[in-house]
């Protein structure tokens, strides 16, 4: 029988209506087959751990992903998979930074959340929970996982989730994943597309559970008033920057907006480019606005999401070298960005 372990974090899943008094409270998931007995169907073990304080993902940030992180590699060796619970704001975030956080990833890590709470009849928690379940289970004709990474289930959907960002407050098709297709689609079955999936190089898993927080992103805008960013820019208080342009991957020529950016990268700091569009690219130095770029050594983000920028950068940070992090930024290194020739 596989074992699952299942993590709840908090979000809106969690919610269930109390029968007395019809406010919505935090679900038990101690009690989890009494509230979803259609699990009873799946030759499945599954465990429960739950953080102390269910959190709204507004207030997860890198101490709980380290925690996430380090309950799953101590069980790694007793679950054939992992499911966590967790709100649908920050979700890419986390998700993304356990992408990095977990090299040499051979077992899946599932997160998932709802739009409605579990306990409301017209919920997509129960079934987003249901599958995710199964998907964490799922082993193909030699026995080992279908799915070796971390991923997102939400709404028949099945996402790498370092490709994917959360893209609606109010429908149910909650997430997309623009640069990269779907590794699997629930229906009347689930559909895997295998040639889409990860497979690690690496012969066992790495936790790597630092992260360094040093990290700043601008959102360019037309008419941006370039002196009052600037005393936040200072290195080594901020060592990356990255820089959500336009299109893929201009700016505007301002010369104190330049001339920032420049004294930026020659004190030592490290600049990554990716665009504010859902889906494309930073091509930089395709056009003349991204030139100054291209000449002063900011790092081309290709198709970088915002949220596996962030957390690559913090990663960097805490295990690269110096030398190195402008490299590894660039390099696709668990499935993150599409190279460019």
């Amino acid at each position: 029988m596989r074992k699952i372990l299942l993590i709840y974090t908090g979000g809106t899943i969690g919610m269930i209506t109390n029968a007395q008094t019809g406010a919505l409270e935090s679900f038990d998931f101690a009690h989890l087959y009494a509230h979803i007995p259609e699990l009873k169907r799946f030759e499945l073990e599954i465990e429960v751990r739950s953080f102390s304080t269910p959190l709204d993902s507004s207030e997860i940030g890198p101490v709980h992903w380290q925690q996430i992180a380090s309950w799953i590699a101590k069980s790694y060796e007793q679950f054939d998979g992992f499911v966590i619970l967790h709100g649908t704001d920050t979700m890419a975030y986390t998700a993304s930074a356990l992408s990095f956080m977990l090299q040499g990833l051979k077992k899946p890590i599932v997160f998932t959340g709802s739009q409605l709470p579990i306990g409301i009849i017209r919920t997509d928690g129960k079934e987003n929970l249901i599958t995710a379940i199964e998907i964490a289970a799922a082993t193909d004709e030699t026995g080992e996982p279908v799915l070796q990474e971390v991923a997102v289930y939400f709404e028949y959907a099945l996402f790498r989730a370092n490709r994917c960002s959360k893209v609606s407050a109010h429908q149910f098709e909650a997430f997309a994943s623009p640069n990269y297709p779907l590794l699997a689609k629930a229906g009347v079955q689930i559909e895997w597309f295998k040639e889409r999936l990860f497979r690690t190089q690496l012969i066992h898993l790495d936790p790597l559970l630092d992260l360094n927080s040093d990290v700043l992103i601008w959102r360019l805008y037309p008419g941006m008033p370039v002196h009052l960013y600037a005393p936040a820019l200072r290195f080594p208080t901020v060592q990356i920057l990255i820089l959500e342009t336009f299109g893929a991957g201009n700016a505007f020529s301002d010369k104190a907006f330049q001339e920032l950016i420049k004294a930026f990268i020659t004190a030592g700091g490290l600049v990554l480019n990716i665009t504010q569009c859902q889906s494309g690219p930073v091509r930089q130095g395709a056009y003349q606005t991204s030139m100054f770029f291209e000449r002063i050594g900011v790092i081309s983000g290709a198709d970088l999401t915002a949220e596996a920028a962030i957390t690559k950068a913090m990663f960097a940070l805490a295990y690269i070298p110096k030398n190195q992090q402008a490299a590894f930024l660039k390099a696709n290194i668990v499935g993150e960005l599409t190279a460019l020739p």
